[in-house]
């Protein structure tokens, strides 16, 4: 029997029904070896990122994972949920339908072109920070920092994020 593991995921969208993409990406991860056991509300932010351009504001939310998969085997999976739902890579902060990124594995330490785990940007953005604390507060982050402790401190505290929450319950 392999072993699991928790992961958690990062997942946003700007385009067109932003929730309904959640949701359809949530479903799609979760028939693929990811299952969710905790997913966080919804959290509306501005656009990270080229701010010379009005860009429509993100939905955000993040979800805990079991799963017996590898990191690159689970890159492959968001890419593929990212293509079904229609996200182009035109540009680095092009507005996306959806958006999900691996923030952690377990214990997972990788460095690679592709994939870094832990997510090296992950303990800057309010919008992962907040539903990860919501998700798994007690977490320990590269630093030492518990995800609830990381969500409270410095610039991360001073990012505009509203919190919603979902219509209909999540896992």
């Amino acid at each position: 029997m392999k072993r699991t593991a928790v992961a958690y995921l990062s997942l946003g969208s700007n385009v067109g029904e932003r929730q309904a993409n959640l949701s359809l990406a949530l479903d799609r991860l979760a028939g693929c070896g990811l299952t969710p056991v905790a997913v966080s509300s919804l959290y509306e932010t501005e656009h990270v990122g080229a701010p010379y351009e009005e860009r429509p504001a993100y939905l955000n939310a993040v979800a805990a994972v079991e799963t017996y998969l590898s990191a690159p085997a689970i890159l492959d999976i968001i890419e593929r949920v990212e293509r079904l739902g229609c996200r182009e890579r035109a540009t680095h902060h092009a507005p996306r339908t959806i958006d999900i990124d691996l923030l952690l594995l377990g214990r997972t330490r990788l460095k690679g072109d592709r994939l870094t785990l832990p997510h090296p940007r992950m303990a800057q953005r309010a919008f992962v920070l907040l539903p990860l604390a919501e998700v798994a507060p007690g977490l320990r982050l590269p630093g030492g920092l518990t995800a609830a402790e990381a969500a409270s401190r410095g610039p991360v505290a001073a990012q505009s994020v509203r919190r919603l929450d979902w219509p209909s319950p999540r896992p």
